[in-house]
């Protein structure tokens, strides 16, 4: 079983969301499609959220999700900027497995400039299917991976919406397996037993959207070239990242939102770790992140999210909220292919539901939960996952 049981304790949650909030500046939110009609407050707040998991690869899991919001320009504050955010995950197992990842999204006063950077440890087994969409469950293999990542991402506004920019970013990966059983044994593949990679890219962005958290319309397209040149690298290799979203306000509380990925890895011998992977808690939910990976990957979804406001008042205690809510409905597809291989028969459904509570209505922050159920394969159970996140998919 890779499955995991999440178990929240809501109550100090949203107590914890409530009070460690601090009132930077106000304005009004004019815009005739946003969420919120009255005056908007800007403020810090600090999210964390207690996880306990269970698998069979790394026993009991515990760990926790914490991200800090905050804005960049209070000492000469503009309406306009984008609220900035740390994310920390860390994660321990009783089978002496640990995990740590930091993330940071960073926009300086009016949006003039934008800072993203990674930071990730693990220590961590992981199921390998093997390579293609026709990968089996029951030939998988349980290997250990030793991961190393850093990235860096920087993007200055050039014009109007037009964002351009450059990134970095340093992975190095070790990997084994305890026994001989499945695929990954008798599979041929580069870097078998791992390798590192250093990517230097160039990206170019459009973002036209009314809020970066729970948009309500506008679209944000994103290009990233980058190449790992041999003396940086195990292998000299070539990637393309392109991604795009669109939003559309049908109501003043109905969004459709719109989403594409198209991820490709160049290069005379591909390390398998580096081939883009079909799954995750943002895109082809329900699947396990690996299940299927390929030379190249192509997905797109679409969620419909409705607003629910009850306009009550919780005031018990030292907890003191006005609860908002959010639903949402889902459906993607996507597939993986090697060049020159597309076909339309590999792409596979994604669809499902999930709940977002506002803790930080000022900045629009959620916390979302899904479930989501993927493709049947001839002998196998429906693939299938729930999700607890920080922030919209998308």
């Amino acid at each position: 079983m890779y499955k995991h049981l999440h178990i929240i304790a809501l109550l100090i949650l949203l107590a914890t969301g409530a009070q460690a909030q601090q009132d930077s500046i106000s304005h009004k939110a004019s815009s005739p499609k946003g969420i919120y009609d009255s005056v908007a407050v800007r403020r810090r707040s600090f999210f964390p959220i207690p996880v306990l998991g269970y698998s069979q690869e790394k026993g009991l899991e515990i760990g926790a999700a914490m991200l800090y919001s905050f804005y960049t320009d209070n000492m000469n504050p503009d309406p306009a900027t984008r609220n900035s955010s740390i994310n920390l995950i860390p994660a321990i197992t009783t089978e002496h497995q640990f995990k740590i990842d930091l993330k940071t999204n960073i926009w300086t006063r009016s949006n003039t400039w934008h800072f993203k950077t990674n930071l990730r440890y693990q220590n961590y087994p992981l199921y390998f299917f093997g390579i293609g969409d026709t990968t089996h469950h029951d030939t998988r293999s349980l290997v250990d991976n030793i991961r190393y990542r850093v990235q860096l991402e920087g993007e200055r506004r050039i014009s109007g919406h037009f964002y351009a920019g450059a990134s970095v970013q340093y992975q190095h990966d070790t990997y084994s397996s305890g026994d001989d059983k499945g695929v990954y044994t008798t599979t041929p593949l580069t870097d078998k037993y791992g390798g590192y990679v250093t990517f230097l890219g160039l990206t170019g962005i459009f973002d036209n959207r009314d809020n970066q958290n729970y948009t309500r319309y506008g679209w944000w397209l994103r290009l990233n070239l980058a190449y790992a040149p041999a003396f940086l690298s195990t292998q000299p290799l070539f990637k393309i990242d392109a991604q795009g979203t669109h939003f559309i306000a049908i109501s003043r509380k109905s969004t459709l939102g719109l989403n594409g990925i198209f991820n490709s890895l160049q290069g005379k011998e591909l390390p398998f770790y580096l081939l883009p992977e079909m799954g995750n808690d943002l895109i082809m939910r329900g699947y396990y992140t690996g299940r299927y990976r390929n030379q190249n990957y192509l997905a797109g979804q679409a969620e419909y999210r409705y607003l629910v406001d009850p306009r009550m008042r919780i005031h018990i205690w030292f907890l003191d909220i006005k609860p908002k809510f959010a639903l949402a409905a889902f459906a993607g597809t996507g597939t993986v292919f090697a060049n020159r291989d597309f076909h339309f028969d590999g792409f596979k459904p994604s669809y499902g539901a999930g709940i977002r509570y506002f803790y930080d209505e000022s900045a629009r922050l959620t916390i979302r939960i899904d479930y989501a159920v993927g493709e049947k394969r001839n002998g196998e159970s429906r693939q299938k996952g729930l999700y607890l996140s920080l922030a919209e998919a998308f």
